[in-house]
């Protein structure tokens, strides 16, 4: 018995997240199935992070236990050749058996992409959030800088979720410019559900004058979603990378 670590990257245009589902189609059943093609195990693989319908990653960490005798490090070229196109295995290790692709995680890096223009692309019309409002990007940098820290972000939780804290940290967040496309990226060590679109929601708002850039320390410290902006679209968001110790 081994234990098995992959690094997966996928477009999540055609899929209802990562978590399988009993009437939908998900990554995880994807992946599993071609596991269970190549090994002829039933299999249950733990992902790193519950991606929503729509959202893509590039580092999605899952693992999995296995009694095969493919080597661990063979295991991306022999699942590469049994998934679809839209689903990459970009490694395949072996880890300690204790290793756990959710509960050992340390942190998580996000990127949203806003394509800001007054049309919207075809090319990426299932891989960006799309504003035709001229977003002013001097008063969006300036609001990035108060989400960094440790703070209860309540007030960026979707509703009805169900954690024991909303208090996350963190660690680093930026936002750039290149033509129309906007890139916000946020690091720390872990997110609440929604948190990082309804970040993005915000950033919006502030660029459009709906919302001042120096609000947002009050709007964390309220804890009131309903002082939030707007849970952006998920086809913006990118799971970029899971960090370990």
């Amino acid at each position: 018995m081994k234990n098995v670590k992959l690094i997966i990257e996928y477009d999540g245009t055609n899929y209802h997240g990562w978590q399988s589902q009993s009437n939908a189609k998900t990554v995880q059943e994807t992946v599993e199935k071609a596991i269970y093609g190549l090994t002829g195990e039933v299999i249950n693989i733990n992902g790193s992070s519950r991606t929503d319908q729509g959202v893509h990653a590039y580092g999605q960490v899952a693992n999995f236990f296995t009694k095969s005798n493919i080597p661990h490090d063979r295991f991306s070229y022999a699942l590469n050749r049994m998934l679809p196109e839209d689903i990459i295995i970009r490694k395949s290790e072996e880890v300690s058996m204790d290793f756990h692709a959710r509960y050992c995680a340390k942190g998580k890096k996000y990127r949203y992409l806003i394509y800001n223009s007054s049309f919207p692309s075809a090319i990426f019309r299932n891989r960006s959030y799309h504003v035709s409002h001229n977003l002013d990007m001097d008063s969006m940098k300036k609001a990035i800088p108060f989400f960094k820290g440790t703070h209860d972000f309540s007030a960026f939780k979707a509703t009805g979720s169900s954690v024991k804290t909303s208090v996350r940290t963190i660690f680093d967040v930026n936002l750039s410019r290149a033509e129309d496309n906007i890139w916000f990226e946020v690091s720390g060590d872990g997110f609440l559900y929604n948190m990082v679109r309804i970040m993005v929601g915000t950033l919006v708002d502030v660029g459009m004058g709906r919302i001042k850039a120096e609000e947002i320390p009050g709007i964390i410290e309220s804890c009131d979603r309903k002082r939030a902006g707007r849970t952006a679209p998920p086809q913006g968001l990118y799971l970029v990378e899971v960090y370990y110790e």
